[in-house]
């Protein structure tokens, strides 16, 4: 896959003529054929979610979906006799994806084009592309890692959690305690760098600087004295939220330089970007260092800004960080600053984390001597 292609995250299936052979309306014995059944199946492995946006009476096409035994593989369906590109628009807002990553297969070119006029970002095919998608870049991640073979699983549960939530008499505190959560911090290893590499090409709306790290570039950085590379999961009793974020950090005398911070935008609600910022700000206090942090904006990343700002940073002139080379590329990456004190732990979960003060023997590349620390809930 070209670098410059973006991956589809979700596709937006039509029914009728397309996912399957025939018109509900007129023949309620609608076939899915074992090509497109293999697609959908397949598509699914990689991580790719999967939605409907179909004009057709939704109990009847929602029965005859879980009759095909395919109805599990659909988020968030829009099924109903509203525009596509309401449809489609609502599925991408409910995942919480940007509608560049969305994908809308259809056999009608009016509806095609009704799509494409809305919502020109979506990605728009025939229903005679449907056996070549597998095939096609956009549909091709490099890598599938353990958490995107379960992704749908994990957008699944959370529709649990929210339905949970809505029914939740009390403060979102103790509903977050109700949860059980806990969160994992730890040094990658080899094995993680897919899930790391993979977090800083999807994740959007909750990264600092939107710069994608490669594979080469990670491994180098893994048994670098220098830096450090975390990986973020969370746990809750409704299941593992998989790896929600990821952290590069390089030691300087004096100062922690954080050169890039992304987390899953799934994860906002729990607090986890809080969280971690004052589990780092509190290792840098008991370090006796500064932090800067890099952050450069973007149309989709004011979240991360609020969580730095919320957090105590503030632009600094750039002296902290007076000896670190900058390229042309860098040019608009912003400096924030730092001077900590100590932070409690979190009061919603369960935080599990190295320490950070503790010197790491060089070379890193294997590291489970990692000393841990648990704060309490």
């Amino acid at each position: 896959m070209s670098e410059n292609t973006t991956l589809v995250k979700c596709l937006v299936w039509d029914l009728d003529n397309t996912l399957w052979q025939g018109t509900l309306l007129e023949d309620t014995e609608v076939r899915l054929s074992d090509e497109v059944r293999a697609v959908i199946v397949e598509l699914d492995s990689r991580g790719i979610l999967q939605s409907i946006a179909s004009k057709n009476d939704h109990d009847l096409a929602w029965r005859r979906l879980e009759e095909l035994g395919v109805a599990e593989y659909f988020l968030v369906p829009q099924i109903s006799w509203g525009r596509k590109s309401d449809a489609v628009t609502t599925i991408a807002k409910e995942l919480q994806f940007a509608l560049t990553t969305i994908a809308f297969i259809d056999d009608t070119p009016t509806e095609r084009a009704e799509v494409t006029y809305h919502v020109p970002e979506v990605r728009c095919y025939t229903e005679q592309d449907v056996l070549s998608l597998v095939d096609r870049p956009e549909f091709s991640p490099a890598v599938v890692t353990v958490d995107a073979s379960r992704r749908r699983e994990m957008y699944q549960a959370n529709t649990r959690r929210t339905v949970e939530k809505e029914s939740f008499d009390g403060p979102d505190e103790d509903f977050l305690r109700s949860l059980d959560l806990v969160m994992a911090i730890k040094r990658a290893d080899q094995e993680d760098l897919s899930r790391v590499e993979e977090l800083t090409l999807r994740t959007s709306q909750m990264n600092a600087t939107g710069v994608h790290y490669s594979d080469p570039v990670l491994r180098g950085l893994l048994v670098d004295p220098d830096h450090e590379v975390l990986t973020i999961t969370l746990t809750d009793r409704f299941g593992p939220h998989g790896a929600v974020g990821v952290l590069l950090l390089a030691r300087h005398p004096g100062v922690w330089h954080l050169k890039l911070l992304a987390t899953s935008c799934r994860v906002v609600t729990f607090g986890a970007g809080t969280v971690l910022l004052n589990w780092l700000v509190d290792q840098a206090a008991q370090a006796g260092v500064h932090l800067a942090a890099d952050f450069r904006p973007t149309d989709r990343n004011r979240m991360m800004e609020i969580a730095y700002r919320f957090a105590g940073f503030t632009q600094d002139s750039g002296e902290c960080l007076s000896g670190v080379q900058r390229t042309a590329a860098d040019a608009d990456i912003q400096c924030l600053h730092l001077v900590p004190a100590r932070r409690e732990g979190p009061t919603t979960m369960r935080l599990v984390a190295p320490d950070l003060t503790v010197a790491i023997p060089s070379p890193r590349s294997v590291r489970s001597g990692d000393r841990s620390v648990a704060a309490p809930a």
